[in-house]
């Protein structure tokens, strides 16, 4: 079946559809990963976003069950250059295009991924329509026009849970659960919650609606914002929240979570030209001085600028652009990263910070002690 992306600017890519029929809208973007393109497919921090995989052949080995960062897929639509019909892979157990036709996503191939990617690398991530319905060029651009985008919507809310859960899975031998975390899910990856249950986190997750008092009924020994979609500044509530968990007990923040903590801090955020979406993002550490790859997925950021410099201070920063990557307060026990230290898919560099967490949260119930 054909299909045609349309851009807002007016840039036309005819291919072929794979997965399912219609129509979708959102920001198209690129994603440099060379593999985890299930993963990528179910981070909800995709909601409204159609993706690019900069790697010129997907869906090789498949799909399965247990990658997966989330539910169900949550991207608008799919964009390669090849799809594999043949799945190679022991641990597979669909086609990456059933997968999309069972979820109701929008997958195109036999497009130029390399000159979407150059063109969005040029004029930056913008509004687009994925059909194959509808082929008519000129219908398809003024459209795309029109459609809602990303800036000012509150996408949290279409991909939080609807009501708080304990996450159960079967822990590794010898895990010592010692530490109660609440994690507000504004579209949180499986992968955190794993990650905490490995450094010997009770973990709950409760909707991103939950207000800072419910929080506290429940006791936690700290709270994770985790990562999520769209622009940070619609979300309000979650910046309420934040503000009013400050200074009363340890906070981590991820990818979005970081951006609650800037706004609730009084600073800004800024939309990035075409966001950092991929595995292979350069991170430094400015207290150690050393360098590492990240897993990053963003299209908005914080103003390093508009912190104040007294209670804030600057943690990481990224290597190809400069932009904040990190920071920290500098009297109470609160943290943030804008890169994924839980990986899936990518490398496992900064997976440190869980543990320093759990240090973070012993140190301040030694103090209440």
């Amino acid at each position: 079946m054909n299909a045609i992306l349309a851009l807002e600017d007016g840039k036309i890519f005819r291919g072929r559809s794979f997965g399912a029929g219609g129509e979708r809208y959102g920001e198209v973007v690129f994603n440099t990963s060379m593999t985890g393109y299930q993963e990528i497919l179910t981070d909800p921090s995709y909601k409204g976003q159609i993706v690019t995989m900069t790697y010129p052949l997907i869906g090789n080995y498949g799909v399965n069950k247990e990658d997966v960062e989330s539910h169900k897929p949550f991207v608008e639509g799919f964009v390669v250059k090849e799809y594999s019909k043949i799945a190679s892979n022991w641990h597979s157990q669909q086609s990456l295009g059933d997968y999309l036709k069972e979820n109701n996503i929008l997958g195109i191939e036999g497009i130029d991924t390399r000159q979407l990617t150059l063109h969005i690398r040029l004029v930056g991530a913008m509004k687009a329509v994925l059909s194959t319905i509808d082929l008519d060029e000129k219908a398809l651009v003024k459209k795309a026009k029109n459609s809602k985008g990303l800036v000012g919507i509150d996408l949290v809310k279409e991909v939080t849970c609807k009501k708080p859960y304990e996450w159960k899975t079967k822990a590794a031998p010898g895990t010592v659960f010692g530490k109660r975390v609440v994690v507000v899910d504004c579209g949180v990856k499986f992968n955190i919650l794993r990650n905490l249950q490995r450094v010997g986190c009770q973990v709950m997750v409760v909707p991103a609606t939950t207000t800072a008092n419910d929080i506290l009924k429940i006791k936690p020994d700290g709270v994770l914002f985790s990562n999520g979609p769209g622009d940070p500044s619609a979300v309000s509530y979650v910046i309420e929240t934040t503000s009013r968990l400050i200074g009363k007990l340890p906070v981590f923040g991820i990818c979005l979570g970081q951006q609650m903590l800037g706004l609730a801090f009084g600073g800004k955020t800024y939309k990035l030209k075409f966001g950092h979406h991929g595995g292979n993002q350069p991170v430094k550490d400015l207290k150690t001085g050393k360098a590492f790859i990240s897993v990053q997925n963003h299209g908005f950021c914080v103003d390093m600028d508009s912190l104040d410099k007294k209670d804030i201070e600057i943690t990481h920063i990224n290597l190809n652009d400069k932009t904040l990557e990190g920071l920290r307060h500098k009297k109470l026990p609160i943290f943030s990263v804008q890169f994924h230290p839980e990986a899936s898919p990518g490398p496992h560099d900064a997976q440190y910070l869980f543990k320093r967490f759990v240090e973070m949260m012993e140190k301040h119930r030694a103090k209440k002690n």
